[in-house]
């Protein structure tokens, strides 16, 4: 007997937890959640127009600098550093960085 009255209290105090109400604000902030999501417009594609004389330029630089490098290393190895080393290697990386940066982004 009381192990049922037990079982019965039990359940009327879960009903009844299940029915606490929701404060007002709660429930708004909710409501302006899912409103403010609705009115979001989706992102729109960014479109990058690519320079293709400009890449092509670039890239024909690039080439014509690293052809120039070996043989300004086999300087080195006998002593002489060119004074442009230096500034070729430099210049080599930020056309390799631009280009990539341009083709991909």
């Amino acid at each position: 007997m009381k192990v049922t009255v037990f079982i019965v209290v039990l359940l009327l105090a879960l009903c009844g937890l299940s029915q606490i109400p929701v404060p007002r604000g709660v429930r708004q902030g909710e409501q302006a959640d899912a409103q403010a999501q609705q009115n979001i417009p989706p992102p729109a594609q960014q479109t990058r127009s690519v320079d293709s004389t400009k890449l092509k330029r670039d890239a024909d630089e690039l080439a014509a600098l690293a052809a120039s490098i070996p043989s300004a290393v086999d300087q080195t190895t006998h002593g002489l550093v060119p004074n442009d080393l230096m500034e070729k290697l430099k210049r080599i990386e930020k056309l390799s960085k631009r280009l990539r940066n341009e083709i991909n982004p």
